[in-house]
């Protein structure tokens, strides 16, 4: 299992009238969550695009339990449970605040497509390597 934490200040322009992060924000900390994670391994999304690889969101889901506020500080714990296999690759989010409350919950399924011709791929080669210690 690969697991990694980001920390996000929760600024004014991300709350809504009720003093809350507005629910569409959180698919935002997940691909920070997500982007921070592959990151981690030694890639950016823009080094994957380099090698002609796209990855489009293509599932999205998400679990309200908390709300999160203005001036706090949240983790988003990004997690990758199981070694990617074919296309596909599924990110889970948690996202707890200061006091280590569980806010949210998320699974986000990207797929992994040619950019010539968007069509579906493996993942590469090399990323699948910087991947497979994480799950002996």
């Amino acid at each position: 299992m690969f697991i990694t934490e980001t920390q996000i200040r929760i600024h004014y322009a991300l709350t809504d009238q009720m003093g809350m992060v507005y629910h569409g924000h959180y698919a935002e900390f997940y691909e920070i969550g997500r982007g921070e994670a592959i990151r981690e391994i030694g890639y950016t999304y823009k080094d994957i695009e380099a090698m002609g690889i796209i990855m489009p969101v293509v599932d999205i889901h998400s679990r309200f339990l908390r709300p999160a506020r203005y001036d706090d500080l949240i983790t988003v714990k990004t997690t990758l449970k199981e070694l990617p296999v074919h296309h596909k690759i599924v990110f889970h989010s948690e996202i707890y605040n200061e006091e280590g409350a569980l806010l949210n919950t998320g699974d986000v399924t990207l797929y992994f497509m040619e950019a010539k011709g968007m069509k579906r791929c493996q993942m590469p080669a090399e990323l699948r390597a910087k991947l497979e210690k994480y799950f002996d």
